[in-house]
C-alpha cells in the first residue's frame, strides 16, 4: 500500500512507446483487447494473444495474421522478451500474477482492472494529419477522452493553429466550401483554410469563415481580380500560380465542391501545366444539401429513384447548350437545376414542351443554408411569374417533382 501512495504522490511521465518489431504480450479477448489491438498492430507490434476466448473481431485480427493468438490461460513465462503486456482478463488473481512477472521482468505493464497496480496507463490518444495527441488525467479516463477530443478537433477544423514550421513547396489545394453555411465545410477545408498564406475565394464561398483567418493571410476576390487581357477564368489560373511560385500555401475557396460547375479542373490543369502539386478537396454540393435542408428529399421511397443536376446558365433554346432537354422531361426521377433563376421560364417552357405536365411540383430555395435561406414553391407552369412576383434572385437551388411535395411532416408510405 505505501508504495501505491508514493506513486499517487508522483504524474506519470508521459513517452511514446516505439514498438515496431517488439513483442508485445496481450491477456484476455474481450472488449478492451478488441479496443488496444488496432493501435499496436498499427505501431509495427509483434502482438502475441493469451487468452482462451476471443471476440470475433479480436479472432478475424488473428485469422488475418495481424496477431498470434495462444488459446490458452497466462502461464508463468509468458511475458519473456516482452518490451511491454496489457492484461485484459476477468480473473483478478491471474491479472495479479501477470502484473508481478511483469514487475520482476521490468516489463512495462497496463492493466484494466487496476489502474494502480499498474506501472503504465494507457492515454486518451487521437490522430491529426501526422499528430498524435495523448492525454493522460490521472483517474479520469472521461476527461481525458473529452480533452483529446477537443484538442484533436481543434486542429483538425483550423481552429487550434499549430501551423508546421518545415520547408514547402509551392503549393494550392482546390477546396469546396459547401453550400454556404460556415459549419459545413468539411474538416480537412477548414484546417487548410487556417494553414494558407493566401486564399483566392469565389463570391458563393463560405464568407463567414474569411473573418476567422488570421491577420497575415492575404485573402483575394476572386470577382475583383483585374482581368486585363485575360478572361476571368484566366486571371484566376494565374493568380493561383502567381502565389503558388512564390512558395506560398494557396488555398482556392470555392462554393459547393470544387468540380459541380465549378470550373475546378479548369484550375487543376492550369497548376499541373505549370508542374504545381494541387489538392483537391471534395465539398458538400448545393444540389443536395441544400434542398435538404429546406426539408426536400432529392430521392424518396416509392416517389423517386434517381436525381439528375443539371446546370441552367444557358437556355434551352441556346445554340451552346449541351443539355438534352427532351431526354430529361421524360425522366421520372428529381431534376436539379443549378444557376438557372433568370433562366427558369424558358427551361419549364422546354419541359413541358417535350412532355413534362405543367402541374409537376417545383421549389426554388435562395441562399440555401444561410440565415437568409427562403423558400418559394410552384409548378412549371407557374414558376415563371412566381420568380417575378416574389423576386426570387441568386443563388438559388431550383427542384423539380414530386419530391417536392414530400417533407419530414408527411406520413410514410
Amino acid at each position: 500500500m505505501a508504495e501505491h501512495a508514493e506513486h499517487a504522490e508522483h504524474p506519470a511521465y508521459p513517452v511514446g512507446l516505439r514498438l515496431a518489431g517488439r513483442r508485445v504480450v496481450v491477456f484476455g479477448g474481450g472488449q478492451v483487447a478488441q479496443r488496444r489491438l488496432p493501435a499496436l498492430i498499427a505501431a509495427g507490434a509483434r502482438v502475441t494473444l493469451i487468452s482462451p476466448s476471443a471476440t470475433p473481431s479480436v479472432d478475424a485480427m488473428a485469422e488475418a495474421g495481424e496477431i498470434t493468438w495462444i488459446k490458452r490461460r497466462y502461464e508463468e513465462g509468458d511475458l519473456a522478451d516482452a518490451w511491454y503486456a496489457l492484461v485484459a482478463t476477468t480473473d483478478p488473481a491471474a491479472n495479479a500474477a501477470i502484473s508481478a512477472e511483469a514487475e520482476r521482468t521490468r516489463t512495462w505493464c497496463v492493466r484494466s482492472d487496476d489502474a494502480e497496480s499498474a506501472t503504465a496507463w494507457t492515454p486518451a490518444t487521437g490522430h491529426s494529419e501526422g499528430v498524435t495527441v495523448a492525454v493522460l488525467t490521472g483517474h479520469d479516463p472521461r476527461r481525458s477522452a473529452a480533452v483529446r477530443d477537443a484538442v484533436v478537433e481543434g486542429l483538425r477544423d483550423g481552429s487550434l493553429a499549430a501551423p508546421a514550421r518545415r520547408a514547402r513547396t509551392p503549393f494550392v489545394a482546390l477546396v469546396g466550401g459547401g453550400p454556404g453555411d460556415p459549419d459545413l465545410i468539411t474538416v480537412r477545408g477548414r484546417r487548410l483554410l487556417a494553414e494558407a498564406d493566401v486564399v483566392i475565394a469565389d463570391r458563393l464561398g463560405p464568407r463567414d469563415l474569411l473573418s476567422e483567418l488570421p491577420p497575415h493571410v492575404e485573402v483575394i476576390d476572386a470577382a475583383k481580380i483585374p482581368y486585363g487581357r485575360f478572361m476571368a477564368q484566366e486571371a484566376i489560373n494565374n493568380a493561383l500560380i502567381e502565389h503558388a511560385k512564390q512558395g506560398k500555401s494557396v488555398v482556392r475557396l470555392k462554393g459547393g465542391d470544387p468540380f459541380v460547375f465549378g470550373r475546378g479542373m479548369e484550375e487543376a490543369q492550369a497548376l499541373a501545366a505549370e508542374g504545381i502539386a494541387c489538392t483537391v478537396v471534395p465539398g458538400i454540393s448545393s444540389s443536395i444539401s441544400v434542398p435538404g435542408a429546406a426539408g426536400i428529399p432529392v430521392t424518396h421511397r416509392g416517389v423517386a429513384h434517381e436525381f439528375t443536376v443539371v446546370s441552367g446558365h444557358v437556355a434551352p433554346d441556346d445554340p451552346r447548350s449541351l443539355v438534352d432537354w427532351a431526354s430529361l422531361a421524360k425522366l421520372t426521377g428529381t431534376l436539379v437545376i443549378l444557376m438557372g433563376v433568370d433562366k427558369i421560364g424558358k427551361i419549364a417552357e422546354a419541359l413541358i414542351a417535350h412532355g413534362k405536365s405543367p402541374d409537376t411540383p417545383l421549389a426554388l430555395v435562395q441562399e440555401g443554408t444561410t440565415a437568409t435561406q427562403r423558400r418559394v414553391d410552384a409548378t412549371l407552369a407557374t414558376v415563371a411569374e412566381t420568380v417575378t412576383a416574389e423576386e426570387v434572385r441568386p443563388p438559388a437551388v431550383i427542384v423539380i417533382g414530386d419530391v417536392v411535395n414530400e417533407g419530414p411532416d408527411k406520413p410514410l408510405a
